[in-house]
């Protein structure tokens, strides 16, 4: 089974163009996304463009105007700072449909079960390690039988870009049964293993770059020279995770297993 994930992608530019023609060259059983879908500010006549231009094949129900989208929804989009700015984000709820709350959601897939959350600082939930949302994820993850716990979100808990890290999204995702963290907002790629648990920050998924600034301990595969996605091959007993830019570069390979 394989996974696409994108951050910080929405821009409509060419970059986003190329990163979209090597996602959809992997043929992805779905694509998840660590937020800020449409730049730059979430606004509803520009979300098509932002979005479903290159991935209306896999929204469902799709309802814009670059082609039939797809049978059941295999688009699963994490809330970004920029998806908020107008009317709370609006657009983009109406754009999609989602599980749950449509904040933040879990869903099923083979032997994966992930977590989106919602770490902007608005959600009425809360964001913090005690709020509600993170007692929905604790009791998530605690009653999973999934072989995979991914968690997904936005803010980075940990990240050595421009932003750096989200005090408010460092929870005990591990001693709550996840396996792996996913992040955006920095526009960098970057691996970390921080207290025996592995973070991604995927952000280049067609927005500007941005640099790296204070490098944490944790840092393990750092890059920032071009756009690209990660692709996820999962099986009940491995995962594997690969940065792959737009030319077809793998920048980085790790594996995991049970």
């Amino acid at each position: 089974m394989v996974i696409a994930a994108i951050g910080d992608y929405g821009a409509d530019n060419q970059s986003e163009a190329d990163v979209a023609e090597l996602v959809m060259s992997w043929q992805p059983d779905f694509i998840i996304t660590l937020g800020d879908n449409n730049y730059p500010v979430g606004a509803a006549d520009h979300i098509d463009e932002a979005i479903g231009q290159f991935y209306h094949s896999y929204i469902y129900p799709y309802q814009g105007s670059f082609g039939e989208g797809a049978d059941v929804n295999r688009f699963y989009p994490s809330l970004g700072n920029h998806d908020l700015q107008t009317e709370n984000g609006k657009p983009y709820y109406d754009y999609f449909t989602l599980p749950g709350n449509e904040r933040y959601y879990d869903f099923t897939w083979g032997p994966l079960h992930l977590f989106a959350l919602n770490t902007n600082d608005s959600e009425p939930d809360g964001v913090g390690a005690s709020s509600i949302q993170a007692e929905w994820l604790k009791a998530g993850l605690a009653a999973s039988t999934s072989t995979w716990d991914i968690v997904y979100m936005h803010y980075p808990p940990y990240s050595s870009g421009t932003h750096g890290s989200t005090d408010w999204a460092r929870w005990p995702y591990a001693e709550w049964g996840a396996d792996v963290v996913l992040a955006g907002h920095d526009h960098t790629y970057e691996r970390l293993d921080e207290g025996g648990m592995t973070y991604f920050v995927n952000g280049l998924g067609g927005a500007g770059i941005y640099n790296f600034v204070d490098i944490l301990d944790g840092s393990q595969v750092r890059y920032n020279a071009d756009h690209g996605a990660m692709r996820m091959e999962t099986t009940k007993e491995r995962i594997t995770f690969e940065f792959i830019t737009w030319t077809g570069e793998v920048v980085d390979s790790y594996e995991m297993n049970k």
